[in-house]
């Protein structure tokens, strides 16, 4: 940790004589967070697991982006600069790529707290009210298929088999829930890149955090690029509202409802609105079976992959939730 702390003092231009320690804080798919700490200084320094360096373009949009969402009322941490301007430096040992931006004293929000919908519909009602025409990724390629098109149905059952053959705990879970992967697979129509604008794109609940004034505050903006604003509305409402095959019906009002409120467009208004929300489960699900039965995994990297199974799992939507959250959209009103 000592060289770590080191190198980052060096590449951020830190005080390098007051007292410092990191400790480790939360991780995602993409990357694991620290907290530093420089005197009375205390910042988040993110590890991103990738071999090749983050797109500056996509950095570019990233920082425009985070600076209208701020201007909207958004909450969100500084992302600090090198002394040269870069956003990103590789990890000391060529292993991946490190950003700082200021700490949070941040955590989870209570999924059960009464008025956690109408705040969140707040949220995403203001990032949607700020976010502009966006028909291609930052870097000028067409949209990712990882938020449109799902893994071909014919996988699973293979993925199954093999998750039973190397005796992984999870695999007669995921077997038992092929034939929900292959109907919910066959609903994962495309979007349109002509009404796409540029989204956070994982708005889930490890990834907004409750401040210690109570506000809420968005991290993790590495997926930041085009969706439609529908299809995010519908994937936000599914990552926090339903859980094991249960809907939080009068969550899902009240979020909707203060997200028409902050000049929200976006609309629950049919199966293709789900599209975005089948895409990246089963693509990240996908990803995650991949790294858990690869032999050469890290086993920090497998536990983690493992535990994200199980949850991905416990919250595969149904055609049936689809159908009742465009009634309860239609119910709400226009």
């Amino acid at each position: 940790m000592a060289d770590l702390i080191a190198y980052v003092r060096a590449a951020f231009a830190l005080d390098a004589t007051a007292p410092a320690s990191l400790s480790p804080g939360g991780r995602g798919a993409l990357g694991q967070v620290f907290r530093l700490e420089v005197g009375s200084r205390r910042y988040a320094v993110k590890e991103i697991f990738r071999v090749g360096a983050p797109d500056p373009l996509l950095l570019a949009a990233e920082r425009e982006f985070t600076r209208r969402a701020a201007g909207a009322g958004v909450r969100l941490p500084a992302s600090h600069p090198t002394a040269d301007g870069r956003l990103v430096v590789p990890m000391p040992d060529g292993g991946g790529w490190l950003r700082l931006y200021d700490w949070l004293d941040a955590g989870p929000a209570d999924l059960t707290a009464p008025d956690l919908p109408t705040r969140l519909g707040d949220l995403l009602g203001r990032l949607h009210r700020c976010a502009l025409p966006c028909h291609c990724e930052p870097d000028g390629s067409p949209p990712d298929d990882w938020f449109d098109k799902p893994p071909v149905a014919s996988v699973w059952s293979a993925l199954a088999e093999a998750a039973s053959a190397a005796g992984a705990g999870w695999a007669p879970v995921l077997a038992a829930r092929v034939s929900l992967i292959e109907a919910i697979t066959a609903l994962a129509n495309s979007a349109d890149s002509a009404a796409m604008f540029t989204c956070h794109r994982d708005l889930h609940p490890e990834n907004v955090l409750v401040t210690g004034e109570g506000e809420l505050a968005v991290v993790d903006w590495d997926n930041l690029g085009p969706a439609e604003l529908s299809r995010e509305l519908a994937k936000v409402v599914l990552d926090w509202f339903y859980d094991n095959d249960t809907l939080a019906t009068g969550a899902v009002c009240a979020m909707l409802a203060a997200y028409r409120a902050a000049g929200g467009s976006g609309r629950l208004t049919g199966t293709d609105t789900f599209g975005f929300a089948v895409a990246a489960r089963l693509n990240f699900l996908n990803r995650q079976v991949d790294i858990a039965l690869d032999p050469a995994t890290e086993d920090r990297h497998r536990a983690w992959a493992v535990r994200e199974i199980d949850e991905a799992l416990r919250i595969l939507p149904t055609p049936a939730v689809f159908a009742e959250l465009v009634a309860i959209d239609e119910r709400i009103g226009r």
